[in-house]
């Protein structure tokens, strides 16, 4: 029994660094095919619309409702502590900046982004049309990988600067129709925790963030399996390894910006 569990260790191992290597092919082949014309303008374009102008309404409406609980929840809370809540503006207007509106945003570009991206690429791959592709002289990661890159990378980052600068409106209003904190209280406040460097860095997490989704998205996308049901494990596959990678990134990007504070 041993026996047979170490060949199941083992097995998944070799597996796990089969996807990992395959995986790191992938990125170094995109960043190749980056500089490589064609530039496919158009599809940069319409990719962008679907990742940011479609993604906008959703990202916005989330965001705001994360950032109205939590300045109450950080209200309720210092006031239990300490009895006092007057630094609740400040430290939530921390939290909105370096981590909230980042990894909120990137979360729901994963689930409804990715996801879609995923389903394409893996139903193109399962009617045989990136076979196609190749056979008229079409490189499929130019074709299909580098416009969703450039497309997310730019959509998440400018996504992120707006979900942040609208969270920061919601937890002002909340503030100040709750908590009895004016605007220029608020502004006060925040200044004191945050400034235009936690700003810049939420832009370069977004970056990251958004790099990350159509990768993955790709990958599990041209190794779909046959059928409705491997499309479908595909895109559930894409969705928790981005949304895992994510949350990684977001720790390894926090501890070396926390040098700089």
């Amino acid at each position: 029994m041993m026996v047979a569990a170490l060949e199941k260790l083992g097995g998944g191992l070799t597996v796990g660094s089969k996807a990992v290597s395959e995986f790191i092919v992938l990125v170094a082949e995109t960043m190749s095919e980056m500089l490589r014309p064609p530039f496919r303008w158009r599809d940069w374009l319409r990719q962008l619309h679907f990742v940011a102008n479609q993604s906008l309404p959703i990202v916005l409406f989330c965001v705001c409702f994360a950032a109205m609980v939590t300045i109450l929840e950080s209200s309720f809370h210092m006031k239990m502590v300490i009895q006092n809540d007057s630094m609740v503006p400040g430290f939530a207007s921390m939290l909105i900046l370096r981590e909230l509106a980042a990894v909120v945003t990137a979360l729901l570009l994963t689930s409804r982004v990715g996801a879609g991206m995923t389903a394409e690429v893996g139903t193109m791959k399962i009617t045989e049309q990136i076979e196609a592709l190749q056979m008229l002289g079409i490189r499929p990661v130019q074709f299909l990988v580098v416009p969703r890159l450039i497309a997310c990378v730019l959509g998440a980052t400018i996504l992120t600067l707006l979900a942040s600068l609208v969270c920061l409106w919601a937890a002002q209003l909340v503030s100040e129709f709750y908590l009895g904190f004016t605007p220029a209280l608020f502004l006060t406040a925040m200044r004191r925790f945050v400034s235009f460097q936690d700003l810049l860095f939420a832009g370069i997490k977004g970056a990251c963030f958004g790099a990350v989704i159509p990768l993955v998205s790709c990958y599990f996308g041209f190794r779909c399996q046959s059928g409705a049901e491997g499309v479908g494990a595909a895109t559930t596959r894409s969705v928790v390894t981005s949304s895992v990678a994510i949350i990684v990134i977001d720790f390894v990007l926090s501890f070396l910006f926390s040098f700089t504070y």
